[in-house]
């Protein structure tokens, strides 16, 4: 069985997007510190900072931040002659870059690349590590502007977080991810668009809505712990070990897989319903 690159989901779920992508040579990319310095210099820019997550702040609570400047007015951002001197910079090294496509951004050197900001998303990072059980992903809301480093799903919902937190997408990961050296390279097109979901019923899917809170609630109880300490197969607290079992029970169930089967197993089951769904599509 062949698993192809695919542009959309194969069943009806949110579809998945990349992060922006920034290419303004870090002039618009800011430590916290060196926000708080620019802010002393430009206070007017304040309005205009937000989040920049990428896969290293999502796995270890790290901060960055970036100008998006996408709903500032010309006049606006005549009036702040420290942001200008930064887009200038911007302008300038898009300009000389060699590719024909950042010489076109030129044009608007005050914006990334992309520009999404989604409402709200379920983030999952690009590259994690294989000694990891689970992929680490979390919700984000429209404060936090995601980087290259993750995939999101916009209005993604807590089933849909239980289903692609749980054991089975994560055996369906493993066996069609790519790699980078030894770690997963979740990829859209392959992993996501390709992966069989069921369909629950109304009482299957409100469980599974529970279990996946349960992981959140669990998660809440280690404020100082980031998501890589909580999924570090040492370090994992028991709380959140016991709510990923729950939730990985429940999917099991939704998908009829009796609670015994071996990874393989799940992974076998799995390919004959990519199959026909392949056949259907």
């Amino acid at each position: 069985v062949f698993v192809e690159s695919r542009s959309n989901p194969i069943c009806e779920v949110p579809k998945m997007d990349f992060g922006n992508v920034a290419l303004d040579s870090g002039h618009l990319i800011f430590t916290p510190d060196e926000k708080d310095y620019f802010i002393q210099k430009e206070p007017k820019s304040e309005q205009y900072f937000k989040v920049l997550l990428g896969a290293i702040e999502l796995l270890y609570s790290k901060t960055r931040y970036c100008l998006w400047l996408v709903n500032c007015s010309p006049a606006e951002l005549r009036s702040m002659k420290n942001v200008i001197e930064r887009i200038k910079l911007v302008k300038e090294a898009r300009l000389k870059a060699k590719d024909k496509g950042a010489n076109k951004l030129a044009e608007r050197p005050h914006q990334f690349r992309d520009i999404k900001n989604p409402i709200s998303y379920l983030a999952v990072p690009v590259t994690t590590g294989e000694s990891r059980i689970y992929i680490p992903m979390s919700f984000y809301d429209n404060h936090c502007i995601p980087a290259v480093t993750l995939q999101t799903i916009p209005n993604a919902t807590l089933y849909h977080f239980g289903v692609l937190t749980s054991k089975v997408h994560m055996a369906w990961m493993r066996a069609v991810c790519g790699r980078l050296k030894s770690d997963y390279r979740y990829s859209k097109d392959i992993v996501y668009n390709n992966f069989p979901w069921t369909t629950p019923t109304d009482s299957q899917k409100s469980k599974i809505e529970q279990t996946a809170q349960s992981i959140f609630d669990a998660r809440a109880l280690y404020p100082d712990s980031s998501l890589a300490d909580l999924y570090d197969e040492t370090t994992m607290p028991p709380e959140l070990r016991r709510a990923h079992e729950g939730n990985d029970q429940a999917v099991m169930s939704a998908y009829g897989f009796d609670q015994n089967m071996t990874e393989s197993e799940i992974v076998a089951e799995l390919f004959k319903m990519y199959e026909k769904l392949k056949a259907e599509s």
